[in-house]
């Protein structure tokens, strides 16, 4: 049970929550409550988060989940929060069989079956300034929508035949980004989406919450997909 008071402290602290309506306050609100029973937050490196706080990450945690539901909560058990941006250490074995490692400075990171990990610094930031095409909340949580069908290959868990479309228009879209990038041009949408179709579906899921006018003005039809995924966009 969220008590009243606080739901209606963190909710003014959330710029998509403005223009919600009742029925998806709602459903919203069911989510987030079972989302801190659910799933332990726990604040790294000297971080403090007070109740407000913890109901915030877990209103923009549940935002993504209100048209596909309660079981996006599976495969997540616990989220850490780091101050701000943190390292992680990778390592690659190439062809040759030498293995490489080098640390990344990240804002925020989802393990396939493990925790959802985001830097406090940038969650406040997409808070702040919530039209700018950046929602590290929302990347990382398409990341876990997209794993809960065994593969994170930028296509979630999905009926068959919006699977096929979708899994056409997705790819085709991702292929002219690739091309652009490959070709030095600048891209209306963060290059980082040319990474992977993983990459790419969290990319632009970023976009349908932060700046669907250029989503839909770039890739018409990945907009369309998502407003059916998510539902209809907050912002813009």
């Amino acid at each position: 049970m969220i008590d009243p008071g606080t739901w209606r402290q963190a909710a003014a602290g959330l710029p998509w929550l403005r223009t919600i309506d009742a029925d998806r306050n709602a459903r919203l609100h069911a989510l987030a409550a079972e989302f801190l029973q659910r799933i332990a937050i726990t604040p790294l490196h000297g971080l403090a988060l007070n109740e407000v706080q913890r109901l915030r990450l877990a209103m923009l945690c549940c935002l993504p989940l209100l048209e596909f539901g309660r079981e996006g909560l599976h495969g997540c058990s616990q989220l850490l929060v780091y101050p701000d941006a943190f390292r992680v250490q990778r390592s690659h074995q190439d062809a040759h069989g030498v293995l490489h490692e080098w640390d990344d400075e990240l804002i925020g990171e989802a393990w396939e079956r493990g925790p959802v990990i985001l830097s406090w610094a940038d969650v406040r930031a997409d808070i702040a300034t919530p039209g700018e095409g950046y929602c590290v909340v929302a990347h990382e949580i398409a990341h876990k929508l997209d794993a809960l069908d065994g593969a994170m290959d930028g296509t979630p868990p999905l009926p068959r035949d919006w699977q096929k479309r979708w899994a056409s228009d997705f790819q085709r879209a991702y292929d002219a980004l690739c091309t652009q990038v490959d070709a030095g041009r600048e891209t209306a949408i963060d290059a980082y989406a040319a990474e992977s179709p993983e990459e790419f579906f969290a990319v632009c899921s970023e976009y349908h919450f932060s700046d669907v006018v250029t989503l839909r003005s770039a890739m018409p039809e990945v907009a369309a997909h998502l407003q059916r995924f998510y539902g209809p966009p907050l912002l813009g």
